[in-house]
């Protein structure tokens, strides 16, 4: 099938369509050479009416209740006369790459709000942290398309807490009470990492637990360097379920947006991620070419052969391809 035509997307996005929005992302999330080049053409189409939104990272682990959270989190939004995009990255199925959550189906109410909001949910593609590889494409589409709001949630299983904060503006992480010792079983690079932390389900039986581990974050915090010298992490306790608490962190939300509004805030932060972002497209084009290319493909095969057989450090393997790719 020919690629789509990257101008009428263009200008589907730039006129609010959320249709053309979802047939853009499968665009950029295809892997096909003729679709990446009509990708960077819409990209550059893009670009200058991208940026203009809040980008928030939101992850936690599996049972934390993300969709739950980010549901009632993206109500309120709406009812602040927001427009709302959320890219759920899900892990993706080994058998046929796509999505194993679906997040359509756990979003119900965002998923009917019709062109104030746009869900879609996103295999990870094995990509490191379970963060999609084009998340960060996908992202600019969407506030092309007129969406001042976007929330990136990952699947939560370690690495993918780091991949989404270098992805977003703000990194929330919600934890809930009731799993024993929460700072014990969290590691200390992800905290570090949050610049707002939710006590969730803090709700029921659980409401005594939620104040004590908001008391030991809180505290935990206060002896950590935070990750912005312009900001400390607040400990919020929140009931998506009840919906008590979500509006006192979309504040804080707000309060981290005006507290980095300057050029060291979230300017130098998007400038940062850009130039990550540059180096891994870099990497990812040397990866494709590599791949695509049959005479490399058959002295590739070989040198994983001879590292899988321990008779070639991957170091040595590395090096000889990079020798072969440099040459003259």
């Amino acid at each position: 099938m020919a690629a789509p035509d990257p101008d009428q997307l263009a200008n589907g996005l730039l006129g609010g369509d959320t249709r053309a929005l979802a047939r853009a992302v499968t665009l950029l999330e295809s892997t096909r050479a003729d679709h990446r080049a009509a990708a960077r053409h819409l990209l550059a189409r893009i670009a200058p009416n991208a940026g203009n939104a809040v980008r928030i990272g939101i992850s936690g682990a599996p049972g934390v209740g993300k969709s739950t959270f980010i549901e009632a989190l993206g109500l309120h939004v709406l009812d602040a006369g927001h427009r709302l995009a959320v890219l759920a990255v899900d892990p993706s199925s080994p058998r046929t790459g796509g999505s194993l959550l679906g997040d359509k189906t756990r979003m119900e109410r965002l998923a009917q709000e019709g062109g104030r909001a746009f869900v879609r949910p996103s295999p990870s593609g094995g990509a490191l942290g379970g963060v999609a590889r084009r998340t960060r494409e996908a992202i600019l589409a969407c506030e092309a398309t007129g969406f001042d709001v976007v929330i990136i949630e990952t699947v939560g299983t370690g690495q993918s807490e780091g991949a989404v904060a270098h992805l977003s503006d703000l990194f929330v992480l919600l934890i809930a009470p009731g799993g024993g010792d929460e700072l014990q079983g969290l590691k200390r690079g992800i905290v570090e990492l949050a610049d707002i932390v939710v006590v969730n389900k803090a709700d029921g039986e659980l409401a005594n637990a939620a104040r004590r581990i908001r008391d030991d974050y809180a505290s935990a915090l206060g002896l950590m360097r935070p990750r912005s010298p312009l900001w400390q992490p607040p400990v919020l306790p929140a009931s998506a379920l009840e919906g008590t608490g979500v509006a006192e962190v979309w504040r804080a939300i707000e309060a981290f947006r005006a507290a980095h509004a300057g050029s060291d805030g979230i300017a130098a932060r998007r400038g940062a991620q850009a130039r990550a972002w540059l180096w891994e497209a870099v990497e990812d084009g040397l990866r494709d070419h590599l791949h695509r290319d049959a005479r490399s493909r058959r002295w590739m095969a070989e040198l994983e052969r001879q590292v899988m057989a321990g008779e070639l450090e991957p170091a040595d393997g590395a090096a000889n391809i990079l020798k072969r790719i440099l040459a003259p």
